[in-house]
């Protein structure tokens, strides 16, 4: 992973972890990185990795499980506010970037198209 300079480091590791656990990469049940291993993995702060980890608890995400770690947890629910919130945030940002390099919407809907089905080949996705 690369950190983007200008960005939060928090919200682009969640990012990826969020990725990660949404395109089947990482499963139900399979141990996520200890705080320690997160931080010197990413080259960063334990505190951050901490901050990261327990976001996606928070999330419903990561389960902690005493005795044997953090572990990746099923699919959680979506929440009241989530689909909004998306519409809001993330569909704006990238309806910005498609215009700010000149693809128009069937393009875009090509490219939103293309890396949902290759979430989906991965097994997640729905």
């Amino acid at each position: 992973m690369t950190l983007q300079p200008g960005r939060p480091i928090v919200d682009q590791i969640v990012f990826a972890a969020t990725r990660a656990l949404v395109s089947g990469e990482l499963k139900p049940g399979e141990t996520f990185p200890s705080v320690r291993t997160l931080a010197a993995d990413l080259k960063v702060h334990p505190n951050t990795a901490h901050k990261v980890v327990q976001h996606l608890i928070r999330e419903g995400w990561l389960e902690n499980h005493p005795g044997v770690g953090t572990v990746v947890a099923e699919k959680p629910n979506a929440r009241p506010g989530d689909r909004q919130r998306l519409l809001k945030d993330e569909v704006e940002q990238i309806v910005v970037g498609a215009k700010r390099v000149g693809l128009d919407l069937e393009g875009l809907q090509t490219a939103i198209e293309a890396r949902w089905r290759a979430m989906d080949s991965n097994g997640e996705g729905s």
